[in-house]
């Protein structure tokens, strides 16, 4: 879900620009008590000031890299006197996707939630597949096992990103002429910071953020490799947004399956019937 910026824009106008979009959102100052005695000291989030890199290295697929999303919180848990767990960590869920490569006047091979697309959902697990309903199980979590006699003080924090390959020619020709004419990507996430006691399933929101990657690539696959791709705009990402009033986690954000797993990669020709090119691994 790597490479240079093939475009011609001035160096120093890119710095400008991403470096007026850089600025991290940060919650800070005054701590906020939550129930159960939980104290979050500092929530930060931002997406990395820096443009998507694409690499056309290999004669088969373009690929391409985007910034990193990143957030992490300062949490005090209280002493737990009872023989009891929790839990700390990062939930993110997918609520809105446009992922489509246009190959000229052929079709386009569109990767598709189709149960998010028809509305059926609010929004779809983001979890890495395997610690349901959390984002990781490394930096993204916190584990107080109880009785404790102290505080415990932790940062828990993730990041996000998408690296993905795309194949230059159409995806369903036996052919391998290079086809591809652009790029669109459109993705909206909601991360909240929760806290959960294992053994009475109880779920405290700490903190809610929003945050969306945009992307636009233009290809002339008659182009030598090396010289395709042009990133448009938006070369710097809008910064993600800590909402002062927290959301609810919709259910389907907290079980199977998660977005990678759900997604389905069609291809839609301008004439005829769409076809299936890999269905959904969870159906």
């Amino acid at each position: 879900m790597p490479g240079f910026l093939c475009d011609c824009w001035p160096s120093l106008e890119i710095r400008a620009l991403l470096c007026a979009m850089g600025c991290i959102q940060s919650i800070g100052g005054k701590a906020r008590v939550f129930r159960e005695g939980i104290t979050v000291i500092d929530v930060k989030a931002s997406i990395d000031p820096v443009p998507t890199s694409i690499d056309e290295s290999s004669s088969v697929v373009l690929r391409y890299r985007t910034p990193h999303f990143r957030a992490s919180a300062q949490v005090i848990m209280p002493p737990i006197p009872k023989k009891e767990t929790w839990i700390v960590g990062w939930i993110q869920a997918c609520s809105h996707m446009e992922f489509y490569n246009q190959y000229g006047e052929q079709g386009m091979s569109s990767w598709e939630l189709p149960d998010l697309q028809e509305g059926k959902i609010e929004a779809i697990s983001d979890s890495d597949g395997v610690n349901y309903p959390w984002y990781g199980n490394t930096t993204e979590t916190c584990t107080i096992v109880g009785p404790t006699k102290r505080d415990s003080k932790f940062i828990i924090s993730m990041n996000d990103n998408f690296y993905p390959s795309v194949t230059w020619a159409v995806p369903v020709s036996e052919s391998n002429v290079a086809k591809l004419t652009s790029i669109h990507r459109d993705q909206s996430f909601t991360t909240w910071l929760v806290a959960t006691n294992t053994s009475t399933n109880d779920m405290i929101i700490l903190q809610t953020l929003h945050w969306r990657m945009q992307l636009s690539i233009e290809v002339n696959p008659n182009r030598p490799l090396g010289q395709r791709a042009r990133l448009r705009e938006p070369i710097a990402q809008d910064q993600p947004k800590i909402l002062s009033k927290n959301e609810p986690i919709p259910p389907s954000a907290l079980v199977k399956p998660n977005a990678n797993d759900a997604q389905v990669l069609m291809w839609r020709p301008k004439y005829g019937q769409p076809l299936v090119v890999i269905p959904p691994k969870h159906r």
